[in-house]
């Protein structure tokens, strides 16, 4: 009901982005969760006693397996859309960070409540999280637990868009549409000039989005973009 980030749904999620990545037909991906409480609530907590008694290299084990699927997830090189339409805390939030662009529908509470279990956010939140919003803001998100609005959450940019209940998925639709009329060569080698450029300095950033850039001119779609201006005509990408 509440859309639990437990072992089953993790390996499902690393299955359905494998099949998302290896389709040349799929350009844009969304992903949201089912009903309109939770897009996803969080790690399965009804698992957790079963983690006390492990030793601290098989915890760290299973951590780094999580971290592999949202570093998949991450790191997909097709943009993705995160539709939150209902809470998303802990690793709900954590999932909802590794897409490149979040929609949250009014009603939608965000938050990472690790912090009241005695835990910190282990799937990413420390890492994402002030990186997207700076380091402060995300110590005071982490160190308190509670969640924010819908609206606060746009205020510090954790989403890009705030809509009305139960209209995300249409508000996505609509973003994925005009997205995937670009090129898609163009369009992952954006996401990897920002991703990657944004953990290294600005010189080592630049270098990157140079060798990218000059990477593009071996595909038709550079081609059919140029001539179609040329021709005042619209483009009709292959993503090829």
């Amino acid at each position: 009901p509440m859309n639990v980030l437990s072992k089953q749904v993790t390996q499902e999620l690393y299955e359905a982005f494998t099949e998302i990545n290896n389709d040349p037909e799929i350009i844009v991906a969304i992903l949201t969760g089912a009903g309109d409480r939770a897009f996803m609530a969080g790690a399965d907590i009804k698992e957790f006693p079963e983690s006390l008694g492990k030793s601290k290299e098989e915890l760290l084990a299973g951590n780094l397996e999580s971290h592999k699927v949202l570093n998949f997830i991450n790191d997909l090189p097709k943009p993705t859309i995160a539709v939150l339409n209902g809470l998303a805390f802990g690793g709900g939030c954590e999932l909802a960070l590794t897409c490149d662009i979040r929609i949250a529908e009014s009603h939608v509470q965000i938050g990472l409540p690790e912090i009241k279990l005695g835990l910190f956010p282990g799937g990413g939140g420390t890492q994402r999280l002030p990186r997207l919003i700076g380091e402060a803001k995300a110590k005071e998100i982490m160190f308190i637990g509670d969640p924010l609005t819908a609206e606060e959450a746009e205020k510090l940019g954790i989403v890009n868009h705030v809509v009305e209940k139960g209209t995300g998925m249409d508000f996505a639709l609509s973003m994925a549409k005009k997205i995937s009329g670009y090129s898609l060569p163009a369009l992952s080698r954006i996401k990897r000039a920002v991703n990657e450029g944004n953990d290294t300095n600005i010189q080592q950033g630049l270098e990157l989005e140079a060798e990218l850039f000059a990477e593009l001119f071996a595909f038709e779609d550079v081609r059919e973009g140029v001539q179609a201006f040329i021709e005042k005509r619209k483009p009709v990408f292959k993503h090829k």
